[in-house]
């Protein structure tokens, strides 16, 4: 019986410890990932209003292209990224078609909440 159960244990456990060997590793998101997708979806929007307003001449998609690089994510984090930004983008291109009051006010809004996250990511968890 001890030798049946050992065998049956061995025809089990080798497999399943192959398995384990070979599956990908998870990456783990590093403590400002949340901040930094939040970042690129406000850079999105920004990207979207400020010339839709006339209201500077600043990038945001060099400037996120840069970000990324300075971060080098894996590519994984790299499409979420890239993702967050899109989605900023396409949630102020539904509504806002020409600058109103409203896309002025959201426009300040989110150059502050980019200001802020920025300071806060540098800040927190830069070397």
């Amino acid at each position: 019986m001890k030798t049946t159960r050992r065998n049956l244990l061995r025809w089990f456990a080798t497999p399943l410890f192959a398995l384990i060997l070979a599956a990908p590793s998870l990456a783990v998101d590093p403590p400002y990932q949340r901040q930094m997708e939040r970042l690129a979806e406000v850079m999105g929007s920004l990207y979207y209003l400020q010339p839709l307003c006339k209201a500077g001449t600043e990038d945001w998609r060099a400037q996120m292209a840069e970000l990324i690089s300075l971060d080098d994510p894996d590519e994984d984090r790299r499409q979420r990224l890239a993702g967050a930004f899109n989605s900023g983008y396409t949630a102020f291109s539904r509504f806002h078609r020409q600058c109103t009051p409203a896309s002025r006010e959201a426009l300040s809004r989110l150059l502050q909440e980019a200001q802020r996250l920025a300071r806060d990511i540098h800040t927190r968890f830069a070397e």
